[in-house]
This record gives structure tokens, C-alpha cells and sequence, in this order.
């Protein structure tokens, strides 16, 4: 009598499939299937990004000079301790740039946080005070940097006639060396202060009323309650904000370029780091120290936004 074959079962330990291959989940199939679904994208973006940042930091190492696709030697770190070593245009350039993010951030961030505790509470016309707000970040930087150099222009600019109209001094504003950065600084606060003042007010806008109502009633003042409740809640909204429009600030350039020109002006007054390897590249044909400049410069932004975001974990823990 012969004898019958069954089908060998798995064992249960196997997850039920012969060969011990786990069947596949839905979760599992909807995760792979996900990632194949962003991975084209992914690769465009990060070849994209990853391009750029290798062929710059190749050319960093190069004698590059006149064009691109001359013919070229590495020469090291040359260019690096080139910069470096410039005290007469790179360091000075640092220090603009220091000065004008640290300097247009924390007015920018003072006055947002306090157009944004005005406009926490809904009043008649608040639709349209936001509408106002949101004007100088739907032009462009060119733009606005045209717009300024009319109004003030030392002759016949409107600001200066309304100095003259108060009994002040006519100012030369951009045309001055002194005047120009801070007068930069006060455009760029014109033109980012809304944009700090949404971010913020919308993180006023989550946080609840339930702790500020018992300092309230605890006998709390406005300053006491703003500092020692909204404030710590805000924390993190607060510390996003500083970190995006710090990286913004320290990248700044149409404004520059648009009022300032090549070398941001006759004695260099407004030039950043930015404006300072523009000049390099375009101005001078410098390829490879310029590549070198903006590597250092990555790297300086990179460090900015770590310090920045340690800081503000320390303050939201």
C-alpha cells in the first residue's frame, strides 16, 4: 500500500511560510511602498544638494582662475590659509556679517514678539493690519532695495525732507560709510519684521490661557505673566523662529548688492561675506579662493545653527 505524502508544515516559529520568510504586512508593504515612491525625489534633491557642496569644496583646493574648465592644480589648503590670513577684506567681512545678522535678528525678534502680543487679542481692523504685514515679504529683495535708495537718497528723498520738516539734519544714510550697514539693517528689520510677527503669533496662538489666567488671579501682573508664563511656553516657537531667520540673515545678499553694488560700496562698508565672494567670483575670477570662501562660509553658518539649537534645547528642557 503506498504510502501518502502530506505537504510538510512550517513551523510556527518560522513565521508559517516554508523556507521560514515571514509574510509581508500591510504595514510593512505600505512602508517599503512609500519609500520607493519618495526615493526619485530623494536622489534629485540630495544630488542637488551633494553636488554643488563637492565640486565647490574641489575647487576650494584648486588654483581655479579666469574659467571653470581652465586648466588647474591643487595647491591644498593654500586658498584656505589665504582667506584666512586676509585681514585687509575676509575678516572684516566676518565682522559685517556678525554684525548685521546679530544686530537685524534682535530687533527683528523684540518687535515680532511685541507686534505679536498686540495682536494676540482680536480687535476691529486686525484683518487688515495683518494684510499690511505680509506687503514687505511679498516683495522682492531687489525690489524693496530700489524702493529705499529713493526714499532715501540724500537730495531728493522723501526722508530727508521729512527730517527737515522736524528741524533735524538732512542724513546721508546709504551714501555715508558710517550709515550704510546700520541703515541696511534697519531696511532688512522693515522688510522681516512681519515674518517674525506671523511665525510668533501663531505659537501664541496653541499656547492655553489656563496657566496665564491663574498668575491672573494669583495677583500677576502684564509684565509678570508675559515673563515668567508666556514666555517660557513660547520657548520653543521662539527658538525656531531665532534659527531660521538667523540662517536668512547671515545669507543676505540681493539687498546688499541691489543698494551697495559690487564690494558693498567705494570702502567696502557693507561688504559680507557673501557680497565679498560674489566679488571674488564674478569681479576678480578668484574660482578657487572664492570656493574656499564659501566653504569657510558653510562651514561658519553650520556652526551658527548648532550653537543656536543647543541653546535652545537647554532652554526648552
Amino acid at each position: 500500500m503506498a504510502a501518502v505524502q502530506t505537504k510538510p508544515q512550517p513551523h510556527p516559529a518560522l513565521g508559517g511560510r516554508p523556507g521560514g520568510r515571514a509574510p509581508r504586512t500591510f504595514e510593512q508593504a505600505n512602508r517599503r511602498l512609500k519609500w520607493m515612491m519618495l526615493a526619485p525625489a530623494l536622489l534629485f534633491v540630495g544630488a542637488m544638494i551633494v553636488f554643488p557642496l563637492v565640486y565647490t569644496l574641489n575647487l576650494g583646493f584648486t588654483d581655479a582662475f579666469g574659467a571653470v574648465n581652465a586648466d588647474q592644480e591643487y595647491v591644498g589648503f593654500q586658498n584656505f590659509a589665504d582667506a584666512l590670513g586676509d585681514t585687509r577684506r575676509f575678516w572684516p567681512a566676518v565682522r559685517r556679517t556678525v554684525v548685521f545678522t546679530v544686530g537685524a535678528v534682535l530687533l527683528e525678534t523684540v518687535l515680532g514678539l511685541a507686534l505679536a502680543m498686540l495682536m494676540r487679542r482680536a480687535f476691529t481692523g486686525m484683518r487688515w493690519v495683518r494684510t499690511i504685514l505680509l506687503v514687505p515679504l511679498l516683495t522682492t529683495p531687489v525690489a524693496i532695495g530700489i524702493l529705499w535708495l529713493l526714499i532715501l537718497d540724500p537730495t531728493n528723498g522723501i526722508a530727508n525732507h521729512l527730517l527737515e520738516s522736524v528741524g533735524l539734519p538732512p542724513q546721508e544714510f546709504l551714501g555715508s560709510v558710517s550709515q550704510s550697514l546700520p541703515t541696511l539693517m534697519l531696511i532688512d528689520v522693515w522688510q522681516w519684521t512681519p515674518m517674525m510677527t506671523l511665525l510668533l503669533l501663531a505659537g501664541l496662538s496653541t499656547l492655553p490661557e489656563e496657566p496665564e489666567e491663574a498668575a491672573q488671579v494669583d495677583g500677576a501682573g502684564p509684565w509678570q505673566r508675559f515673563r515668567h508664563v508666556v514666555l517660557p511656553m513660547l520657548s520653543t516657537t521662539l527658538a525656531t523662529a531665532l534659527v531660521l531667520r538667523s540662517v536668512d540673515a547671515l545669507k543676505t545678499f540681493d539687498l546688499l548688492y541691489a543698494t551697495k553694488g559690487p564690494g558693498g560700496g567705494s570702502d567696502f562698508e557693507a561688504e559680507t561675506l557673501n557680497v565679498y565672494a560674489y566679488g571674488l567670483t564674478f569681479d576678480y575670477l578668484e574660482y578657487g579662493l572664492a570656493s574656499a570662501v564659501l566653504v569657510l562660509f558653510t562651514l561658519f553658518i553650520i556652526g551658527v545653527v548648532l550653537v543656536l539649537r543647543r541653546r535652545a534645547g537647554r532652554k526648552s528642557a
